[in-house]
């Protein structure tokens, strides 16, 4: 299976439009830095599963036949965005899951076009979507919002975003599964209180602690955050995911 984040920034992205900090400065210059919404593509064997869809361009990165399935974590602007032109197109349909939430995201629903919106299994309960095995687990976030674990052959992949910290019934899923990669949401620097929203570095090490996974791969990356990792350096077995950035497993 090959893994590849599409996008690894918070709403606002980096460079955030106007700021003049080191790591905004930073992402003007080098595009290598810059951070567009975040999401993934998993592909397995002949098929193509998002993560997410609020990348503006999915019609010109994906033409029609090359994405089987899109899951979504929430319905916030940033991870839908991708969809509101997707839907028009023709002579193909797109399965999309994600959480049941009536209200979804302004008329997605009511004029879905080729996107067939589903809710999976139940909480806990594993789906499977194209010979990938997908484990939806609910988060903490100002809209229901849930993430991914999923089995790739055996591999325990947890997909973490958007969340400050975890449910109760969340960790212990994820404990007593085992997670081998955790891939997480670290929009926000260390901070002396908890986020509202979203996690900060101090919430992520304090996850790393209970869940032990193998490796770690920050992602939902604000620009703040880019700014404290310029100057900070992270434990062996955590990185920072890019935009672009591929993982074969």
């Amino acid at each position: 299976m090959k893994l590849t984040f599409l996008g690894t920034g918070d709403a606002r992205q980096v460079p955030l439009y106007g700021c003049q900090c080191c790591a905004c400065e930073r992402a003007l210059k080098q595009p290598e830095y810059r951070r567009t919404a975040c999401s993934i593509s998993l592909e397995h064997n002949s098929a193509r599963i998002l993560i997410d869809a609020g990348q503006h361009d999915l019609r010109e990165r994906f033409p029609p036949g090359t994405v089987d399935a899109i899951l979504l974590t929430h319905y916030h602007m940033d991870h839908v965005a991708g969809l509101f032109p997707l839907r028009w197109g023709m002579n193909c349909e797109v399965p999309v899951f994600g959480p049941d939430d009536p209200g979804g995201c302004d008329d997605l629903f009511k004029h879905p076009g080729i996107l067939q919106f589903q809710t999976p299994q139940p909480l806990f309960r594993r789906f499977d979507v194209e010979g990938l095995g997908f484990y939806p687990v609910p988060l903490n976030h100002s809209k229901l919002c849930q993430g991914y674990g999923i089995d790739a052959a055996g591999v325990h992949i947890a997909y973490l975003t958007d969340t400050v910290g975890l449910p109760d019934e969340t960790m212990a899923f994820l404990q007593a599964w085992q997670v081998e990669l955790l891939i997480i949401d670290c929009t926000h620097a260390p901070e002396q209180s908890l986020p509202r929203n979203h996690n900060d570095w101090n919430e992520v090490k304090r996850l790393i602690d209970i869940l032990k996974p193998n490796k770690t791969l920050l992602t939902h990356i604000g620009h703040e955050m880019d700014c404290w990792l310029m100057d900070n350096p992270l434990p062996a077995s955590v990185s920072v995911a890019r935009d672009n950035m591929q993982l074969s497993l």
